[in-house]
């Protein structure tokens, strides 16, 4: 999820300007605009900033519809380009798409759609079944595949995602519609995403602490490593919520285990931070729009509804007010990369 293209087209060569060249070379992982949109939404609303969190909703589904029909026109007219996409480098960004029909999902449902939200949950799950088999396999059985840890970047995360965010979308239908089952839904999914990213997390660390690790590969991408965790906290919020009609965990025992995944969500932040100014200023790669920076606005608007929620299931005030005062800097992080990447539109287009 790198290059210097704007909203989610691939850098490298720049073509005259044409719907179906953009259309064609839209990045896999452009549904992180919506992801990262839908997740500031949620977080002003856990503040009480109302107006500001609805405004943010309708930019995320105009999005989404606009990126839905894109890749739908995609698979129909360029059915080898994206078949290659689920075999390369960046086939766990093909992903995106189930977190930001879950986001949608959930935001909608606290707004009050209900059937939008039922819809775009169904929808949500099918895509997790479908991709989140379809990227694993089509990595292991592609002919030219490599070493697991060399093609290791932080969108590989997303799988973990993928999941956790059908268990947030799952707990918060369940509220109005099949209790029992989505319930179950829910805990199912933390379940699994919750040893997914157990896995992907000793192997990202491997993958940065054994082999050398390159300016260019830090892409903000890895954010999602920070991310994963954080999602994964709020789904164990969700899951100790409906615990009594899932019958299947103690909450207590999920909340315990989702203060320490905050814990170390936390002790990251200053990590990636840091690898952040060793790229941009020790090592001086430019700053610049690329997709992958919306794989840093999801994460740092995750962490603070996770912390809100987290707050308020365990009674801690204090990490509500963190996650409140993170909705206005991840709101803040949202308007940066809008004006980079309008700026970089107004430039791939002259």
């Amino acid at each position: 999820m790198s290059g210097v293209a704007p909203a989610g087209i691939d850098a490298g060569t720049r073509p005259r300007f044409s719907v179906a060249s953009t259309v064609r070379d839209l990045n896999p992982g452009a549904f992180a605009f919506v992801m990262g949109t839908g997740i500031v939404s949620t977080a002003l609303r856990d503040d009480g900033a109302e107006t500001a969190s609805s405004w943010l909703l309708l930019i995320a589904a105009a999005g989404y519809v606009l990126l839905l029909g894109a890749t739908g026109w995609r698979v129909l007219r360029w059915p080898g380009r994206v078949a290659e996409e689920l075999r390369g480098p960046r086939a766990f960004a093909v992903l995106t798409l189930v977190p930001a029909t879950n986001v949608l999902a959930s935001n909608a449902a606290a707004v009050g759609w209900r059937w939008p939200a039922a819809a775009l949950l169904a929808f949500g799950v099918l895509g997790w079944l479908g991709l989140g088999y379809a990227v694993p396999l089509g990595l292991v059985t592609a002919p030219d595949r490599r070493p697991a840890a060399r093609d290791f970047t932080g969108t590989w995360f997303l799988w973990v995602v993928a999941a956790q965010s059908v268990a947030v979308a799952a707990a918060t239908v369940s509220a109005w519609a099949l209790p029992g089952p989505l319930a179950a839904l829910t805990t199912v999914c933390w379940g699994l995403g919750l040893v997914l990213y157990l896995l992907l997390a000793a192997l990202g660390l491997a993958r940065l602490l054994v082999r050398p690790v390159l300016p260019g590969e830090l892409v903000p991408a890895y954010w999602v490593f920070m991310g994963a965790a954080a999602i994964t906290v709020l789904a164990g919020t969700k899951v100790a919520a409906v615990a009594a009609a899932a019958r299947l965990l103690s909450p207590g025992l999920v909340l315990g285990l989702s203060v320490v995944l905050w814990s170390f969500c936390t002790w990251l932040v200053p990590l990636l931070v840091a690898l952040g100014y060793w790229r941009h200023v020790r090592r001086r790669v430019p700053l610049r729009y690329e997709t992958g920076l919306w794989s840093l606005v999801f994460p740092v608007g995750m962490y603070g509804v996770a912390s809100h929620q987290l707050g308020r299931a365990t009674g801690a005030g204090w990490l509500s007010a963190l996650g409140g005062g993170e909705a206005w800097l991840a709101l803040a992080v949202w308007v940066a990369v809008v004006v980079a990447m309008v700026a970089a539109l107004t430039r791939h287009r002259r």
